[in-house]
C-alpha cells in the first residue's frame, strides 16, 4: 500500500520534529544527494507556461527511489485568496516502479528551497557572516531566515517589501524565534551592510530588484525569485561581477537570472563546490551569486526525509491507488469478479 501524508500529517511530523531541526536535518540530506549527483538520471522540468503563471512536472531518479513533484507558479492567485505555488510529490522504487510515497509539497517547497539556499550559503558565503538582508516578505521568507539561522547561526535581519503589512506578517510569524527583524523603508537601505542579500520578490517580470551600485565587496547573494523564462531579479552587471553557482545548468539557463547573460557566460554547478572538485569562495571581497531556481533533487530528498519520518513515526494513511491482483497478469478480472 502507498503511504499518504495530507497537510496535517505533515505540518504534525514537522511540529515534532521542530521548524528549524527540520530544515537543518533537510540541509543534512541535501547534502547528501548533491554529494551523490553523478548517480542521479536528470533532467530540466516540464514546464506548461501561461500569461497567469506556470505548471511543472520535476522529475529525477537514483539506482534506488524516482521521485517527482507537481507544482504551480501563479503570483496573481494570491488576490484570488489561493497560495501562489501548490505542490505534491511522490516517492516511487526504481526497482518495481511502485510508488511508495504521496505527500503534499507545497509545505515542503518552502522548506527544502529555503534548506537548499542555506546550504549553498554555507559554502559560498564568509565564513563571518552575521547579517541577512531579505527582499520580498512572502510565503517563502520565514523558511528562508530560520534555515539560515539553523545553518548559518544568522539572527540579525532587515527586511523589505513593498507590502508594509507583509514585513509585519514576517515580524509576527518569526516573534520569539531568536531573530530581529528590522524593517527598512527600501531595498538600498536593506542590503547595506549586509554579508547574505536574499532576494524573493514574486513579480513574474524583468526586473533588477539589485543593482550593481548596492552590491558590496564581499557579499554572497542568494536570488530565488527569478525561477521561469521571462522572470528576474539581478541586474546582469551584479551577475558579470560574481561567482555564479547554480543548482543544473540546463534548467537555470532558461529559467534563472543568467537567462539575461549571452555567450559563454561561467556559471559553475553546487555539486562540485560540496564534492571538493571546485572551490567555493576565493577570498573575503569576492561576490557570490546563488542564481536558485529549483531542481528536482531537492524534492528528492525533501520525500526521502518525510519518508524516513513518516515510516519513524508510524505516521500517514494507506491509500489503496494500485490494484492488487491475485495474478498480476490478470488485470481484467478486476472488472467481471469485482475488486
Amino acid at each position: 500500500m502507498l503511504r499518504y501524508l495530507d497537510v496535517q500529517t505533515v505540518i504534525s511530523l514537522i511540529r515534532k520534529t521542530g521548524v528549524e531541526k527540520s530544515l537543518s536535518l533537510l540541509a543534512d540530506y541535501l547534502a547528501d544527494d548533491f554529494k551523490r549527483w553523478n548517480e542521479f538520471h536528470k533532467s530540466p522540468r516540464a514546464a506548461c507556461h501561461s500569461p497567469q503563471g506556470v505548471i511543472e512536472v520535476m522529475p529525477i531518479a537514483d539506482g534506488q527511489f524516482y521521485s517527482f513533484k507537481y507544482v504551480n507558479g501563479h503570483p496573481g492567485n494570491t488576490a484570488k485568496h489561493l497560495p501562489t505555488v501548490m505542490a505534491f510529490g511522490v516517492l516511487a522504487e526504481t526497482e518495481t516502479g511502485v510508488p511508495i510515497l504521496l505527500s503534499e509539497m507545497t509545505l515542503l517547497t518552502g522548506l527544502r528551497t529555503a534548506s537548499t539556499s542555506a546550504l549553498i550559503a554555507k559554502h559560498l558565503a564568509r565564513r563571518n557572516s552575521k547579517r541577512m538582508a531579505i527582499i520580498g516578505c512572502g510565503a517563502q521568507s520565514e523558511f528562508q531566515i530560520l534555515a539560515f539561522k539553523a545553518v548559518m547561526g544568522i539572527t540579525d535581519v532587515v527586511a523589505f517589501d513593498l507590502d508594509a503589512k507583509a514585513i509585519e506578517k514576517l515580524q509576527r510569524n518569526l516573534a520569539g524565534t531568536g531573530v530581529t527583524i528590522k524593517a527598512a523603508s527600501s531595498a538600498r537601505e536593506a542590503v547595506k551592510g549586509a554579508d547574505i542579500v536574499t532576494t524573493i520578490t514574486a513579480a513574474k517580470a524583468k526586473q533588477a530588484v539589485l543593482t550593481p551600485d548596492m552590491v558590496e565587496p564581499g557579499m554572497h547573494i542568494n536570488g530565488v525569485g527569478g525561477d521561469c523564462p521571462g522572470k528576474t531579479e539581478l541586474h546582469p552587471d551584479v551577475l558579470r561581477n560574481a561567482r555564479v553557482v547554480v543548482e543544473y545548468e540546463p534548467q537555470t539557463r532558461i529559467e534563472g537570472d543568467i537567462q539575461q547573460m549571452t555567450g559563454n557566460f561561467k556559471v559553475t554547478e553546487f555539486w562540485k563546490i560540496i564534492t571538493g572538485a571546485e572551490q567555493g569562495r576565493s577570498d573575503d571581497q569576492q561576490i557570490t551569486v546563488f542564481d536558485s531556481v529549483g531542481f528536482a533533487i531537492e524534492d528528492f530528498s525533501a520525500l526521502r526525509m518525510m519518508n524516513d519520518l513518516a515510516k519513524a513515526a508510524d505516521a500517514g494513511t494507506a491509500l489503496d491507488l494500485i490494484p492488487d491482483l491475485a495474478d498480476p497478469k490478470d488485470l481484467f478480472a478486476l472488472l467481471t469478479k469485482g475488486a
